[in-house]
């Protein structure tokens, strides 16, 4: 396990929630964080805090929705820095969706919060990555909720459940050039987005754990890591038990 001092780390969505402090805690390691997000006095706010922690930061106001824009930040990070040694991708939203309520709109907006914003970094991060003698680390912040579909969350769990299966098959693909990929699985976590909605949250936990979880992840590089084990172990027994059943559960999860 190799702590992360010392490198180049790129975290989207970083302005506030899991991100922001991430990016507080990795301040501390001698590292040249470049941080992004599309609110920029928050990034601005942030980039004050790492280098106060003695920590190069690069903070860049960007739209994850925009490929370009995407692209742009990669290469600014790699103008500013000479690589990317780690990317967190930490873009998304999950609020809560009933489907006798959604549109297609909906469906098609949660899709892009969570799934294109991925592709729009992966795709610039695997090219610069690929020619990085030590290719590099992608971690993305996926959830619990991609592991199985889950009520009032229905577009986001397969959103999730579309990016974790891309990052798949580009762990196996980019192996041999040195690409390593960790897919983190975090349960509820108590960011203000969150925090805003009417959803059961069982088990949920803070965002400082949760950025404990996500660094620890970093460092060991898992295929694939999730937390809390609470959640974690339900979710698992959920999906191995009868439709049936399974159902019934969560019918009265989502209900509380």
């Amino acid at each position: 396990m190799a702590s992360i001092t010392g490198r180049t780390v790129l975290i989207v969505g970083a302005s506030s929630g899991i991100g922001a402090e991430v990016a507080r805690r990795l301040g501390h390691g001698g590292n040249r964080l470049v941080v992004t997000a599309r609110r920029a006095p928050e990034l601005a706010a942030l980039a004050e805090e790492v280098r106060a922690a003695g920590s190069a930061c690069l903070d860049i106001a960007a739209d994850a929705l925009n490929p370009k824009a995407a692209a742009d930040v990669v290469a600014a990070a790699v103008a500013e820095y000479g690589s990317v040694d780690v990317a967190l991708l930490n873009a998304g939203q999950g609020p809560d969706m009933s489907m006798d309520e959604v549109t297609v709109a909906d469906v098609s907006r949660i899709m892009a919060l969570n799934y294109d914003v991925v592709v729009n970094y992966l795709i610039p991060l695997i090219a610069q990555m690929g020619d990085q003698p030590h290719g590099g680390l992608i971690a993305h912040t996926n959830s619990l909720a991609g592991l199985m579909g889950i009520p009032r969350q229905g577009p986001y769990s397969a959103a999730k459940a579309a990016a974790r299966t891309l990052i798949d098959a580009a762990r196996v693909e980019l192996a041999p050039k040195g690409i390593r990929f960790t897919s983190i699985h975090p349960g509820f976590v108590a960011t203000d987005r969150v925090n805003a909605d009417s959803l059961p949250k069982p088990f949920q936990v803070s965002t400082e754990r949760a950025a404990r979880h996500v660094i620890r992840a970093l460092e060991r590089e898992p295929a694939q890591a999730y937390f809390p084990w609470a959640t974690t172990a339900l979710v698992r027994t959920l999906s191995v038990l009868p439709t049936a059943v399974s159902s019934a559960v969560l019918r009265s999860l989502a209900s509380r």
